[in-house]
This record gives C-alpha cells, structure tokens and sequence, in this order.
C-alpha cells in the first residue's frame, strides 16, 4: 500500500485512475447498502495504463477502462433487535475469510462445529453432516474398527476372504413402536391405543417365528438382545413382544434412544431458532446411539491387528455363542405326570404305541448358525429413520423422505468386512390392513 502511494505521488496519475484508487483503498462494505469494490487484476490495469502514460509523455487524459467490480451486500439490523442463530451465521459467513484448507489425512466425518456460514440460505452450515468421503463414495472404515493391512496385496486379499468366510455377520432389527395416544403432553400417559397393543403383539409374534425357526433351510435366528429408549411407547411395545421371546436378553430402558431431531431434513423451509437449537441438544445423543448399536463384529481369533489386545473380548463372545447355541423352543411334549395319567387310563398296548408316536415325531432342529448374530431396538420413527441413512452412508438431512409405519421391521446386516445393507425396510407384512397406521393415520389414504 505504501508503496502505491509513493508510485502515484511520482507518476503523472490519470484522473479517473487515482480516483479510484483512492476510492478502492477507503471503500468499506459496511457504511452503505451496496458499493462497487474494485478487484486487484482491476488495480493492476490501471497502474499499467498509468505507467505506459507517463513513458510517452503524454498529457494525462483518462484512460478507457472496463473495470470488474463486485458487489458486496449487507443488510442492516436494528440494534434493539434480537438475531437469531441463522442471522448471525449468515453474518460470521461474511465477516470471515475462507475457511483454511484442512490438513490431508485427519477428515472425519460429521457436523462440523466450527464451519462459518449458512448452507443454502437454510440452516447453519456447522449443522450439515459432512460424509469423511464424497456421496456415493463409500468410507469402509465408518465404525473406526478396520483391521489395518499389511500392505502385501495377496496375504490382505486372503486375510480378508478368511474374515468374511468365518467373522460374524450382525443383523440390526429397527422396531417403531405401536400407535399411541397422542392427546397428552406427559410422556407417561402417552401409552398404546388397543390398535398399538395389537400391533405389538403382531410383531411379537413374527420375532418369535424368526427365533424357532422352521426347519433346516429356514433356521432359527439368534437374537442375543432386545434393546428399548425410555418412553412410555416403545417400553410398553417392548414389553407386549417381549412375552413371545422371554428368553431373549432385555437391556434397560436407555434415553440415548428417545425421540428427537438427529439433523435437519431436506427439503425444508428456512428453519427456526427453536430447531438449531433442537438440534444442537439432540443429535449428539442419537449419534451415540447409533454408534452403540452399529458396528462390525470382531474379526475371527488370529485374524485381527493385535491378537493379544483382542483376545480376551473374543474369548467372551465365543462363551456367549456356546451359552445360546440351542434356542429353547415352546414344549410340544407331554410331561412324565401326565403321561403316568394317561397311562392309568389306557390299556398297556395302547400306551405303548402312543408313546413310540410321541418319539418318532419329528423335532424341529434349533441349533443356531454362530456366524450370524441379531439384535433388536424398538425406538422411534426419527431416531430409525437416521440410523438407517447413517449406515447406508446415505445424506442424514433425507430421513424424512422416509415413512415407517407403527411396528414395522426396519431391518438391517452389517458383513465382517464392514458392508452395509438393508434388507427390509418399513415392513409391516405380519399386519392386517386394518392394523396398518402411521402415528394417527390409518390405512393408505392420507
């Protein structure tokens, strides 16, 4: 700048091109609705038209210049005005520079606490999550629990073919609680309606299928445990389905569950204060709840990054496999009181050949496969509607382009290597039409 001046107190300046220097050097955004701001490339043409002036000596005239000027805008606020949230990152996007480039190597994904600005005119940029990498790329180490490969193309080839073959695959079951009276503020009378109790014991009824099995091509599945949010609703369908499977672990209530807002949805209109800071208070808490529950399964004993440091989980995950290998099945037998009963009632042939009837029956073979493991969570329409774009690496703001329905089966695998994939997806298939709602509406047509 200094040097500039000295430079025009020497030259024989234009007219026109000292004054807009001096109008580019003492212009600010900030004192007028909108001023021209002349760029550097437009100095630069001027102080080379001021330089080939002067060599030739000729009088100062003023030059012809087409000068490329940016608009600056600012919009003016009364100060006894509160702003709110989006204002004042709109502002702090024009008041900062460009953001820094961030150092290679240490991209997470997330919301971005200290990104500046507003995304679109819609909410604050530092609430959009940013993926670790660009959509439709897909990030194989989004849990953080990647095994770390040698380097060696074909021994990482074959270690890997042996983590798929004999890992664990894990399947996520996404419940939605039952309909509910909505009627009430309290979270303790806003129970099942009979047509949620219904529902509930429906869907009871279908994991507890799932859990027996049929026969051989159509085994049983081994759920390991059913996990609950602390509302009245989805404790209370968790109860009613509960009394189908009893022998399938329960854990407590947890509120990381509960309902809420994980992020902003789009398409949306511009948001609301209240909603920023929804959203500050409550994603925090879903993400941890989806990070308890999705995630890939240890890799098989000898196949992880430090066999040593792995080794004592994967003892106690094998000692819970042989625990539940054979899943208790409804008894279908006769007990020794009643068959002695019964006996005192029948001719001795006749108990005989009864009795040889009872042990040619066929038993349904309940041996669990130990490569697959299940675990259910009934929760809320939000909470599963993000899990569910969260684990297909899908944008987290499309969630309430989704639409599950009261008791539907969400439901989700997660491959040893890592791999995602959904595999049902709203299904409410084990319920009649007339059970069929989404919240207070019933049936297909709203």
């Amino acid at each position: 700048m200094a040097s500039l001046s000295r430079f025009i107190q020497r030259a024989p300046l234009p007219a026109m091109a000292a004054g807009l220097l001096q109008h580019h050097w003492t212009t600010t955004s900030c004192d007028v609705e909108k001023k021209p701001v002349v760029s550097d490339d437009a100095t630069k043409d001027i102080l080379t038209a001021v330089k080939k002036t002067s060599s030739e000596g000729k009088a100062a005239e003023t030059p012809s210049l087409t000068l490329p000027t940016t608009t600056t805008t600012t919009t003016a606020t009364p100060l006894t005005e509160e702003k709110s949230p989006l204002e004042i990152a709109k502002e702090t996007e024009q008041a900062q520079p460009s953001a820094p480039q961030k150092e290679v190597g240490v991209v997470v994904s997330g919301m971005q606490r200290d990104e500046p600005g507003v995304f679109h005119d819609l909410f604050p940029k530092r609430q959009l999550w940013q993926p670790k990498k660009p959509y439709p790329l897909w990030d194989d180490n989004w849990d953080g629990k990647k095994i770390k490969l040698s380097g060696d193309k074909e021994a990482d080839k074959d270690r890997m073919r042996k983590i798929r073959k004999e890992g664990v695959t894990r399947h996520i079951i996404l419940i939605r609680h039952g309909q509910y009276d909505e009627t009430h503020q309290e979270d303790e009378k806003r129970i099942l309606t009979e047509i949620g109790r219904k529902q509930a014991d429906l869907t009871g009824q279908r994991i507890a299928e799932m859990i027996q099995g049929a026969d051989e091509k159509f085994g049983p599945c081994n759920v390991k445990i059913m996990r609950v949010s602390g509302m009245a609703r989805a404790k209370e369908t968790a109860d009613i389905i509960a009394k189908h499977i009893p022998n399938v672990e329960r854990a407590e209530p947890d509120e990381i569950f509960n309902e809420g807002r994980p992020s902003h949805h789009i398409p949306v209109g511009k948001v609301s204060s209240s909603i920023i800071k929804k959203i500050d208070e409550q994603h925090p808490r879903i993400e941890e709840a989806f990070q308890k529950v999705f995630y890939r399964a240890p890799p098989p004993k000898g196949l992880g990054d430090d066999e040593d440091e792995e080794e004592e989980d994967w003892v106690k995950v094998e000692e819970q496999k042989e625990e539940e290998k054979l899943v208790p099945a409804p008894s279908t037998e006769t007990s020794k009181d009643e068959k002695e009963e019964k006996k005192d009632g029948l001719e001795e042939g006749e108990a005989v050949k009864k009795t040889e009837e009872e042990s040619s029956t066929p038993k349904v073979a309940n041996k669990v496969n130990e490569h697959h493991e299940f675990e259910i969570v009934v929760c809320h329409a939000n909470v599963l509607r993000y899990f569910l774009c969260r684990a297909l690496q899908l944008p987290p703001e499309a969630w309430l382009r989704l639409c599950p329905f009261n008791c539907s089966l969400t439901y989700m695998t997660i491959r040893p290597s890592g791999t995602v994939s959904c595999r049902l997806l709203g299904d409410i298939g084990h319920l009649p039409y007339n059970l069929s709602t989404f919240s207070q509406h019933h049936g297909f047509n709203w």
